[in-house]
């Protein structure tokens, strides 16, 4: 296990893990809300979230890998790219009490939006006029979903902006990390410094009540780590440009969730808002794999 995964090309094969991963992104967020809505103190649930991840990785990585496994070579950046993790955990915990599933879907989906705005800043890409122009079309999209304008408009929106805004900082770091850490190592410091950090507020212990919130409370862990393990297992068999455009196979996990958990269909709004977040998401995706095959001599930003 301490030798790296060849790579493979089996492409069906990682498009049904990436899948499957985003399933169980679904399902942390799920666990969350219904725990949070029984009454489960939010920072208990991140404390679960990122213990049991905690303990998965060290159970599962730990004999095989030994000291390797908490041998980091940028302390720093795994501090940093956990503290934004575990910013962007909270963020959507706290609003997925307020906002339906469906609604916090169409934010989290203007991640690619911000890492390309960010890149600019943090990796110095240059971005040009069409990939401006797809970004302000994608906030949009979230102005239409969300209606700022509107009586309805709920003040948690802020939190969900907050939480992609946090997760575009962590996908950067990550970037950065790449050949430098191994994702044993990254998985271990992500949640062992996320568990750490929400302990001194967890306050008093709310223990679960009916057989769905132990299930749920359970689940959240498990979950967690599953979705990032899946999500990097992967990347083996498929290239990350072939998997990108699967993100938005969520929305339907999503919006399956919040009806049938949670009673929550999705309205015309939020449904015309996340297709323009998707239209503007999937155009960023082509136009960076189109930049990635074009000679950088003869290619301008775009």
């Amino acid at each position: 296990m301490s030798a790296p995964h060849a790579r493979r090309d089996d492409v069906l094969r990682g498009i049904a893990l990436m899948v499957l991963a985003y399933l169980n992104f679904t399902a942390i967020d799920t666990c969350a809300k219904w725990l949070v809505l029984s009454g489960i103190p939010t920072m208990q649930v991140g404390f679960v979230r990122y213990g049991v991840h905690t303990l998965l990785v060290v159970a599962l990585f730990l004999p095989a890998l030994g000291r390797s496994l908490v041998h980091t070579r940028r302390p720093g950046l795994e501090a940093a790219r956990a503290g934004f993790l575990l910013a962007s955990t909270v963020f959507n915990f706290f609003a997925v009490q307020y906002l339906p599933l469906t609604l916090t879907a169409t934010i989290v989906f203007t991640t690619p939006l911000w890492i390309c705005m960010l890149s600019v800043v943090l990796l110095g890409e240059r971005v040009g006029p069409r990939r401006w122009a797809a970004i302000a079309v994608g906030f949009a999209g979230v102005a239409i979903a969300a209606r700022p304008w509107s009586a309805e408009a709920h003040w948690a929106i802020l939190l969900s902006l907050g939480m992609a805004i946090s997760a575009a900082f962590y996908i950067i770091l990550t970037r950065r990390l790449a050949g430098v850490d191994s994702t044993a190592t990254q998985q271990f410091y992500a949640a062992l410094l996320a568990t750490l950090a929400v302990a001194p507020f967890l306050g008093e212990w709310v223990w679960p009540v009916a057989a769905l919130d132990w299930t749920a409370l359970a689940l959240i862990g498990v979950v967690g780590w599953s979705g990032h393990q899946l999500l990097t297992v992967a990347h083996r068999f498929a290239p990350a440009s072939t998997l990108a455009p699967f993100i938005y196979v969520q929305m339907l996990f999503m919006v399956g969730s919040s009806w049938l958990v949670f009673a929550e269909p999705p309205d015309a709004w939020v449904l015309s808002g996340g297709a323009v977040v998707l239209a503007s998401g999937l155009y960023l995706w082509h136009r960076e794999r189109q930049l990635a095959l074009t000679p950088t001599t003869t290619s301008g930003p775009a």
